[in-house]
Order: structure tokens, then C-alpha cells, then sequence
């Protein structure tokens, strides 16, 4: 009998496939909000609507020497979770109340938008360099929740 992967590794499988649609040359972050189970938005990382993507014309960050989890206003590109974010405000989709799934944790500044969003659970996969926002969510009482891809199970929701 197969395994049935828990609802925090189903979604995380599924923020991997967003990832997927990155054009960032760095990191392929990928993000869902969800609520009861259902999937409200998605997000990756990359420029703008409009604006040529970094994979055609380059990584500011890396023209400059900027190292990761460091300066990211010295980005062309959005974050995955504020893509997420910004598919919600554009739809008319309310994130209250919803669990973020992201293949990476927050920065701080997108840790600063989840909480203010109304987020109330993040789990996420891979590791990145910045504590404030770590110590910013545990804050705010959001649950920070890591599960290594190697898929171990977390708690559930």
C-alpha cells in the first residue's frame, strides 16, 4: 500500500511546481496561500509583469556581489510569498487566516507582509539567512514550521 503524503508535504510538493516557474537565477522559491485545505494563490519569484526577467538579462545581485540575505531592495525580482500576496489583492482573495507553503523561509520583509496579511502558519522547506525575520513571526505567534525535503512528516494543521 502506498504512502499518502501528509497535507504539508502535499502542498509542499505543490509550491515545488510553482518553483518551477521561476526565472530567477539565483533561487527557485516557489509559495501557495492556503485556507481549509484549498489553495487561494501562488506565487514565484522574478521580475514583474512586463519587466524582462533576470534569466534574459542577468542577476543585478550578482552584477553587484550582493550576498544572498542580504540588501534584497538590490533585486529586479519579487519574492515568491509576495507574489502570493499580490495574486490574492489582485483577485479579491482575503488571506486571512491562511496557512503560506514556501519551498524557502521568509525574508523579513516578507515575513513583515504575512503577518500583516493575516497569515497564521508558515511551513517551508529550505533554509535562508536571516533571523529577524525567524524572531519577527515568533513574534507575531505564527508558527514557523521547516520540513527538510527529504519529506519527514510535521505536525499537522
Amino acid at each position: 500500500m502506498r504512502e499518502r503524503p501528509t497535507w504539508d508535504q502535499y502542498f509542499l510538493q505543490m509550491a515545488r511546481v510553482v518553483a518551477s516557474r521561476s526565472t530567477c537565477l539565483r533561487r527557485r522559491v516557489g509559495a501557495l496561500l492556503v485556507r481549509d485545505k484549498r489553495i487561494l494563490t501562488t506565487g514565484y519569484n522574478g521580475a514583474p509583469a512586463n519587466i524582462p526577467h533576470c534569466e534574459d538579462v542577468g542577476c543585478l545581485r550578482d552584477e553587484l556581489g550582493i550576498p544572498s540575505g542580504e540588501r534584497q531592495e538590490l533585486c529586479r525580482g519579487l519574492h515568491a510569498e509576495q507574489n502570493a500576496i499580490i495574486q490574492a489583492a489582485l483577485h479579491g482573495v482575503t488571506t486571512r487566516g491562511s496557512v503560506l507553503y514556501c519551498t524557502t523561509q521568509p525574508c523579513i520583509t516578507c515575513a513583515k507582509m504575512l503577518i500583516n496579511a493575516g497569515v497564521n502558519r508558515v511551513v517551508y522547506e529550505g533554509d535562508y539567512p536571516d533571523q529577524l525575520a525567524i524572531e519577527m513571526l515568533e513574534y507575531a505567534n505564527i508558527p514557523l514550521v521547516r520540513i527538510p525535503a527529504s519529506g519527514e512528516p510535521a505536525d499537522e494543521p
